[in-house]
């Protein structure tokens, strides 16, 4: 068989300090995994189980936001963005971990008009998630060099202005258990991406912004609003 056409190029995260590149297959995204961000979303994170939803892996960028059409509410989510060298279902919690490759620093952009339009008609809300460049992120570090980060800061900054701030250990479900939980639905394979949910804090950014976010013993994302 031939194709019709050329398909599309491979979504793939640079290695830092390699030449290696990392291919991306699905990207998964975790909804309010820390307490405060559900409460200010108007949810009840003691009453909720985990939820996921995805991003396509070529809204993966590593540069400017250029500000998305069709919007007038576009928001930061600063994520720990976990990448999958190892796949499988009903993965026990103990040894998930073994299956991560390496994190990086990500924002979740969200066109929060858009979800809330969505949310308030019972559709689903992808318009609002997984739109083209919606996904900013750091090359990715390998596990070898950092291990696997489980508390520290994870903030971000607009124009200097600090605006989320929280600690990864106030993570509701850890790196290993969405693993875990994720694998009972979707066998999941290498070039699987998770990003793990957002701090409280999050809010609209404007062209022009600079978006500084830091995830600590992973990195610094600097992100440019076009």
């Amino acid at each position: 068989m031939t194709d019709l056409f050329p398909p599309a190029p491979v979504s793939r995260f640079p290695v830092d300090g390699s030449t290696a590149t990392f291919p991306v297959r699905r990207v998964y995204c975790i909804g309010r995994n820390y307490a405060a961000h559900a409460i200010e979303m108007g949810h009840d994170p003691d009453k909720e189980p985990p939820f996921f939803f995805q991003k396509s892996p070529d809204n993966i960028i590593f540069g400017d936001f250029p500000y998305p059409p069709e919007s007038s509410d576009v928001q930061f989510e600063i994520e720990l963005v976990v990448a999958l060298s190892k796949g499988g279902r009903n993965i026990p919690v103990e040894t998930a971990l073994d299956h991560v490759y390496g994190y990086a620093v990500g924002l979740d952009m969200t066109r929060r008009d858009l979800q809330g339009e969505a949310k308030k008609l019972g559709r689903p809300w992808e318009i609002g998630k997984s739109f083209d460049q919606s996904a900013p992120c750091t090359p990715l570090v390998p596990v070898s060099r950092i291990g696997h980060p489980s508390e520290g800061a994870i903030w971000l900054k607009v124009n200097g202005e600090i605006k989320q701030q929280g600690d990864l250990n106030q993570m509701i479900w850890k790196t290993a258990e969405m693993i875990s939980i994720l694998s009972r639905y979707d066998e999941l394979m290498p070039g699987d991406v998770i990003m793990t949910g957002t701090p409280a804090g999050v809010g609209p950014i404007l062209r022009g912004d600079v978006m500084h976010g830091h995830v600590s013993g992973v990195g610094d994302l600097m992100v440019t609003v076009v």
